[in-house]
């Protein structure tokens, strides 16, 4: 690919749709959606970067005027923004369709397919996951963990109960929303290394499985600070930054248990 002046705007348009993307985030205060929208994004802009040489970049008139107007009435959606507008989840995907027109046209759009799945992830509406209810299944699991270390504890349905105290678990704690950031981070990982049709299977298990144990054991702490009225800590590890530090456990334990499974050489990302 030669850095011509069409490149570099090209370039200029792509930097300045991801920084409004981001700012946009952080300024409707959806932190969750930010931080997961930095790594795709990231992810997203080293695939395209790696393979900038075998990028067809030529656009018809057609396909430019269609990827201008797409990017011009995303703009001024962005200027017309409610707090959990939806449509921040659709700005990538949307963002990046544009611009392939402009970049390569109807026919060269192919080449960002996988690109294009990466940020279809970030569009499905994941606030949806609690129709599945697994708040049972994670009582159960805490319920085990607590007798595996030796309390007196029993499970009365989405209860559990310790002799000095009890906590329900709601769909909310169930780990939901940790099993989908670690099935994210396992679409990273196979968009960007070699993985055999095993790998594509295991991988993304392996972060639900991960996702779930971790909260479990993050349930039973809670039970447990529960049992000894200690609220300032039950509080801290439930909305507070603890729970913040069982999502980062959950990451390294992904990030040990993946590279174990794809088994990923940075020969590989070459």
């Amino acid at each position: 690919m030669c850095y011509n002046s069409t490149n570099v705007w090209l370039l200029s348009i792509a930097g300045a749709l991801i920084a409004l993307h981001l700012n946009l985030s952080q300024q409707l205060g959806r932190s969750d959606l930010f931080g997961c929208a930095l790594l795709f994004w990231v992810t997203v802009s080293f695939l395209i970067w790696q393979k900038r040489d075998r990028l067809f970049l030529k656009s018809d008139a057609f396909s430019s005027f269609a990827g201008t107007a797409i990017l011009a009435l995303l703009l001024y959606k962005s200027t017309h923004l409610f707090d959990g507008d939806f449509f921040l989840r659709l700005y990538p995907l949307i963002a990046l369709f544009g611009w392939g027109l402009l970049a390569s046209g109807i026919k060269g759009l192919k080449q960002y397919r996988s690109e294009m799945f990466l940020l279809g992830f970030l569009a499905i509406p994941w606030e949806g996951i609690y129709v599945f209810d697994l708040s049972l299944l994670t009582a159960k699991f805490s319920t085990f963990v607590l007798w595996i270390l030796g309390f007196e504890v029993t499970r009365n349905g989405v209860w559990i109960v310790l002799p000095s105290g009890s906590i329900e678990v709601y769909n909310g704690c169930s780990g939901l929303r940790t099993m989908v950031q670690l099935l994210g981070l396992s679409w990273i990982v196979l968009a960007i290394a070699i993985a055999d049709w095993k790998q594509k299977i295991l991988l993304p298990i392996a972060a639900i499985l991960i996702g779930f144990t971790v909260n479990g054991v993050r349930v039973a702490l809670m039970a447990v600070l529960v049992s000894l009225e200690d609220l300032d800590r039950f509080n801290y590890w439930h909305v507070g930054n603890g729970s913040l530090i069982f999502s980062v456990i959950a990451v390294l334990f992904f990030a040990l248990i993946g590279t174990r499974l794809m088994s990923i050489s940075w020969g590989n990302l070459e």
